[in-house]
């Protein structure tokens, strides 16, 4: 049990030094892994979690970082950022 909680700090602390991108990156894909390997029993669906869950806490890092601006799409499906409505 104490192995586990300096474990989980250690994680704790390595992650209050990056920056919000980095953060949600490793958030988006730990947790993405732990719910792909979990709803398809494989490393293969683990491994496709990861991925999925890092670029989507990559996007919300970013959008975090410059605050006052919104992440948008347009009607094509391309990726903007504007000024946040007030």
């Amino acid at each position: 049990m104490m192995k586990k909680i300096v474990l989980i700090g250690a994680l704790v602390g390595a992650l209050a030094s990056c920056t919000a991108t980095e953060q949600g990156t490793a958030i988006g894909a730990g947790s993405g892994a732990l719910i792909g390997g979990a709803i398809s029993h494989s490393w293969g669906g683990a491994a496709v979690g990861a991925v999925a869950g890092g670029l989507a806490g990559a996007l919300i890092g970013q959008s975090v970082e410059r605050r006052g601006y919104c992440v948008y799409r347009d009607r094509y499906g391309r990726r903007y950022e504007a000024r946040c409505p007030r």
